[in-house]
């Protein structure tokens, strides 16, 4: 399969590749500073899928007489059946490493066959680099952790070291290299695969801002209780940030990723049609639950291979007259191997009817990794095995059948075939896939059934015993699912399994089948990159910025509309007009929401005193809270109007009177809310009450942050519907959830102020509006909608500014409060500046606006 690229690989050799533009090219090679011929007549470039993996799909041997390298592919491989799920006519590149040590003479020209037959780019990591990053912190830590095994002590996991780590930064920077070499961003889609590349996006993120990446995690992801131990959690959920889609197998999983990224990096998150949208710097990263699949077709043209159809007559002849359970698993500690043994001990202690007529045939793949724990784990299995084979076997009969060596995959179809119940009774895995080949086997075609001596278009049945821990669970609701470490439940189940009438046998067998054959694995990397796209859709309609350093990159994606905003641009603004309205939100715009004290610095005072003091400007500070802290706090600011409670309560100047929202409000609403506000309270620890005169506010800020959430949304809830019919608004805020009077707004109590201020003939040309919070959008929606108010002789100069970067109704930004603080000091230096000039007025504009 050929390759298209576009990027020109003497640029990356040469240096200038992060310099220049990329060129396009119809052929690339692996080996830096050796380009084909440019494509000088190609007005674009073909779209490629880039799957990126640990592992090439390919096997490699050495030819014995010629000594040179044999290559072909992994029929077997997950990453080679994926590309049923693209079109015909998909280009798809593979990157990865080969499961084989090449020499270093032997890798370029090994590098050029493998990209010109098998569209395959290898990455050759140093033998001592591979053995740190894959043997070391991939296999020995992040696996064990992600399988919930901390590292209490050496004999059960290996303690966190920076050396490895360091590999695995320097391992997952060379795949991004790779990558590189191969990609064209614009149109190209990166698709990268479990936990040994999770830095692999920040590095891709960081050289192609609009790279579009996808993510899936094959394994568990575990709790953030275990999570939080790892040293470098941070920079790991960072670095999976900067992909645009992140696929886990299970709701739990991306459950426990959820819980992490807000317990750890304070991320929100929200359901998106369909999936979960994570906002990080302007950016949705999009999460979703994809249970993979199998290849429907290798299964059944593997059933009808001759050798599926000899060694299943060998299976039905030497256990003719049992009842057959299997089992398949890989040798470590985590497949529950010796809990489903002892299991089979229960079942036939308190069954002992079954003894000569059930087996279990338990077939051990070779260790991927070795270790104590590992030749422990199966040291155990072989004493459980020989204890009950002794006690409950006689001649011709062997309760357990263990198969330990590498067996055959038309080997396993037969036993899947024969086998009346399949169980995997895993402690902790990511998918398995076993289940839905046994599935499959048991379906049968008509070779095996002939094998089977089983009729035409007869029953079909099977019985899955599965693990609740396990990925594939959720997906097979008529499986018997086991808590693997209760042996008695288990042995229960194992009984119901072979036992169970033969009709709800069917039933179960059709309704797996039915899922099974449809969620295949074309099905899978289908869904995945059609979302994939979806997820990348806007990538060219904001602006992009690069920040951070190291791990700590991302890229901050904004509107082209949505600026920060200018001193100059404001200034010279403020320097042109005459008659100002300035609107201020408090917590969060002039005092941080993290502050402990939350009356105004002195600084504050000084700064709004100097707005106040030129008579062009009209300054209020619009906020949620109570009229009387907001009116001690700012006792020292004279001419400061103040919007109190929302708007409910407004005064022009310390002077005047304060007013009322216009219209009768009826409050018996409060009666209702503050029993059912009370109970939430008592649950929830930190929780309190904020009765204001017109409004009731929960807060939970200093509640645990999971249960606090959780609660609100349960009290949001709870309120609207007790609340249906009163004349109330419920809203949630930051770490809130607030009653107002229906019609109480920020944007009502601004379109008061302007339109008092027009009709008392000073019409404003210019508005400046700052706030941080969701309240304060209808601030900046109402200031906009003012430019098209007929009454307005000349549409004001509008700055909407919300302080902090993230989706918007204001154009502008400001980063935080000492920005704000730095803007205003800039407009009372122009203000001081007229004021000596023009002379003191400031009580003329107030006396105007209040007659």
């Amino acid at each position: 399969m050929g390759s298209s690229s576009c990027i020109n690989l003497s640029d990356l050799a040469s240096g200038d590749m992060f310099n220049s533009p990329p060129r396009r090219i119809t052929r690339a090679m692996t080996d830096p500073g050796i380009v084909s011929k440019l494509d000088a007549a190609s007005s674009g470039c073909r779209e490629k899928k880039i799957i990126v993996a640990n592992f090439l799909p390919l096997q490699a041997q050495k030819d014995i007489n010629s000594g040179g390298w044999l290559f072909s592919f992994d029929d077997d491989s997950l990453l080679l059946q994926m590309r049923d799920g693209f079109s015909s006519d998909t280009d798809v590149v593979y990157v990865g490493s080969l499961k084989v040590d090449i020499d270093s003479s032997e890798q370029d020209e090994v590098s050029g066959r493998l990209l010109e037959e098998f569209n395959c780019v290898p990455t050759f990591l140093p033998p001592d680099l591979q053995n740190k990053f894959y043997h070391g912190f991939c296999k020995k830590y992040l696996w064990s952790l992600f399988h919930y095994m901390l590292p209490m002590c050496p004999d059960y996991g290996n303690r966190f070291d920076r050396l490895l780590w360091q590999a695995y930064l320097s391992a997952n920077k060379i795949f991004a290299e790779k990558v590189m070499e191969v990609t064209n961003p614009e149109v190209d889609y990166v698709w990268v695969h479990d936990y040994h590349l999770m830095a692999l996006p920040t590095f891709l993120r960081k050289r192609f801002h609009r790279v579009k990446l996808g993510f899936f995690l094959h394994s568990p992801f575990p709790s953030s209780e275990i999570y939080r131990t790892l040293p470098v959690r941070d920079e790991i959920l960072k670095a999976l940030l900067n992909a645009d889609l992140i696929g886990f197998h299970t709701f739990d999983y991306a459950r426990h990723f959820l819980s992490c990224c807000s317990r750890m990096l304070g991320l929100d998150y929200q359901s998106k049609r369909g999936h979960i949208g994570l906002d990080y710097f302007g950016r949705t990263v999009y999460i979703k639950i994809w249970p993979v699949g199998i290849h429907m077709g290798q299964l059944q043209s593997a059933l009808n291979h001759p050798s599926s159809s000899t060694k299943v007559k060998e299976i039905v002849q030497q256990f003719e007259g049992k009842k057959l359970i299997v089992g398949v698993d890989d040798m470590d500690i985590f497949k529950g191997i010796n809990l489903k043994v002892l299991a089979m001990e229960q079942l036939l202690q308190q069954h002992p009817e079954l003894k000569g007529n059930v087996v279990l045939v338990q077939i051990v793949n070779p260790a991927r990794s070795s270790g104590k724990d590992v030749q422990e784990a199966k040291t155990e299995i072989y004493e459980s095995i020989q204890r009950i084979n002794n006690a409950f076997g006689f001649p011709g009969y062997e309760p357990v059948v263990l198969i330990d060596r590498r067996v055959p995959f038309y080997e396993k179809l037969a036993y899947y075939a024969f086998a009346e119940c399949c169980i995997v009774n895993a402690v902790r895995d990511g998918m398995n896939l076993v289940p839905y080949k046994y599935i499959v086997c048991r379906q049968g075609t008509s070779r095996m059934d002939e094998a089977l001596q089983i009729a035409a278009g007869s029953p079909r049945t099977s019985m899955l015993v599965v693990s609740e821990f396990i990925g594939c669970s959720p997906s097979l609701s008529g499986a018997i699912r086991v808590n693997p470490w209760n042996i008695d439940a288990v042995a229960d189940a194992l009984y119901m399994a072979i036992t169970i009438p033969d009709f709800e046998k069917q039933l179960r067998h059709e309704k797996h089948y039915r899922y099974v054959s449809s969620h295949d694995v074309a099905y899978w990397a289908r869904s995945f990159m059609q979302d994939l796209e979806r997820a990348c859709k806007e990538h060219y309609s904001k602006n992009c910025w690069g920040i951070g350093f190291g791990l700590s990159f991302r890229v901050l994606s904004l509107s082209p509309s949505f600026r920060q905003l200018s001193k100059e641009d404001i200034v010279s603004a403020h320097g042109r007009t005459c008659r100002r309205a300035i609107f201020l939100d408090y917590d969060g715009t002039l005092v941080r929401h993290s502050s402990i004290t939350k009356s105004p610095s002195p600084e504050v005072i000084l700064v709004l005193n100097n707005l106040c003091s030129d008579p062009k400007n009209t300054v209020f500070i619009v906020s949620g809270r109570g009229k009387n802290s907001l009116s001690d706090w700012f006792a020292q600011c004279e001419n400061l109007g103040i919007a109190a409670e929302h708007g409910y309560f407004i005064r022009w100047c310390r002077m005047s009177e304060w007013e009322t929202f216009p219209g009768a409000v009826d409050f018996g609403w409060k009666k209702i809310a503050e029993p059912v506000m009370k109970l939430y309270t008592e649950t929830t620890d930190g929780s309190y009450i904020e009765s204001k005169e017109s409004a009731l506010v929960w807060h939970h800020q200093n509640a645990h942050r999971d249960f606090g959430s959780c609660q609100a949304k349960e009290l949001l809830d709870h309120l609207e519907s007790v609340l249906a019919n009163e004349p109330v608004v419920v809203k949630r805020g930051r770490q809130i959830v607030e009653l107002n009077p229906q019609g109480v707004t920020k944007g009502f109590v601004t379109e008061k102020i302007l339109s008092t201020m027009t009709s008392n003939g000073n019409p404003p040309d210019f508005v400046l509006c700052i706030g941080d919070d969701r309240s304060d959008e209808d601030m900046f929606e109402s200031i906009s909608n003012a430019a098209c108010i007929s009454s307005l002789p000349v549409p004001p100069e509008i700055f909407a500014c919300t302080v902090g970067q993230k989706p918007s109704k204001a154009r502008y930004y400001l980063d935080d409060t000492v920005d704000v603080l730095e803007l205003l000091r800039s407009l009372t230096g122009a203000s001081s500046s007229v004021a000596s000039t023009s002379g003191t007025g400031a009580e003329v504009s107030f006396d105007v606006l209040e007659t």
